[in-house]
């Protein structure tokens, strides 16, 4: 399995950086995805996951390229879906953000044993996916300042005066959604790690 999630990685990050519309942004994209990258293969043998979260780590990534190589605000498939006046196609990032951070979250306080009852292991997965969507916020905030209007692409507001907090509600939305549907099934691979 960890040949195929490292080829199919390999494969999408090749074609990804290959000839982006922006290559600032390609590289800010595709950064968290080749950092996340080598930190799974530096602990794959010491903190192995489960399955189903190298699965949406991999999804993650792919979500991440993809918005790298045509930038958020143009992704194709995107454009003017659902009659949509902007791109959405961040939209489905900042999910993937909450989502997965979620899901990792979950993984590691269940196996450090980090907190007592589920309301609490709950909160507090919710807890960390919200500070790491904030974080990212507010990297993206310190790139603008610092590249001026090169991050204009990186940003992917498009003049969307809301848009920082509905990528972070967008989420919440996403850690909601994995704790709900991914628990029971999360938990049958954690025991299998045992």
């Amino acid at each position: 399995m960890k040949y195929a999630w490292g080829l199919i990685f390999l494969v999408v990050l090749i074609w990804s950086g290959i000839n982006p519309k922006d290559t600032l942004t390609w590289f800010l994209e595709a950064s968290p995805a080749i950092i996340g990258a080598g930190l799974m293969l530096y602990t794959f043998k010491t903190f192995h996951l489960t399955s189903i979260l190298y699965f949406f780590i991999l999804l993650h990534c792919i979500v991440l390229m993809i918005g790298g190589h045509y930038t958020y605000a143009e992704v194709p498939l995107f454009d003017g879906l659902f009659g949509a006046e902007r791109n959405n196609y961040d939209k489905v990032g900042h999910f993937f953000q909450g989502f997965v951070p979620a899901l990792l979250a979950r993984e590691i306080l269940i196996r450090k044993n980090a907190v007592n009852g589920k309301a609490w292991l709950n909160t507090f997965i919710v807890s960390v996916t919200l500070a790491f969507s904030a974080f990212y916020e507010l990297i993206e905030w310190w790139v603008a300042v610092a590249s001026g209007d090169d991050a204009v692409a990186f940003l992917g507001t498009q003049g969307y005066e809301w848009d920082t907090q509905s990528d972070m509600f967008l989420a919440l939305i996403g850690a909601i959604v994995c704790i709900l549907v991914l628990s029971k099934v999360h938990d049958k691979q954690l025991q299998n790690l045992k």
